[in-house]
């Protein structure tokens, strides 16, 4: 689950970098998503699981919900950090054209 919420992460910020030409071109933002933003981004989604797995022990509803919640935070921060900035003649506002209008983006 960790390493999936991580992959998609790194997508949308991708993304949202090809957009709005943001970075120096696409091989070196690909280069750092794939060898640090991803790596680093998955392993603090999978302590972040291991930590909420131990504190909430043997309750699966509430365990479940605490875990998509602490999740789903986790990398909305992460992406937010390396969102900012991409406020470029493609992007005035900081977001990509196809960026949902009832979704609040990261990093604003």
């Amino acid at each position: 689950m960790a390493l999936l919420l991580a992959v998609f992460s790194a997508l949308l910020l991708g993304r949202s970098w090809n957009t709005c030409d943001v970075g120096v071109n696409n091989a070196a933002n690909a280069g750092f998503l794939l060898w640090l933003f991803l790596p680093g981004l998955g392993t603090v989604l999978l302590l972040a699981w291991a930590v909420v797995g131990a504190l909430l022990g043997n309750r699966p509803l509430l365990h479940a919900l605490a875990l998509a919640v602490t999740l789903l935070g986790v990398a909305w921060s992460a992406v937010s950090i390396f969102w900012a900035g991409t406020a470029t003649p493609q992007c005035p506002g900081g977001v990509p054209p196809w960026w949902p209008s009832f979704l609040p983006a990261p990093g604003l």
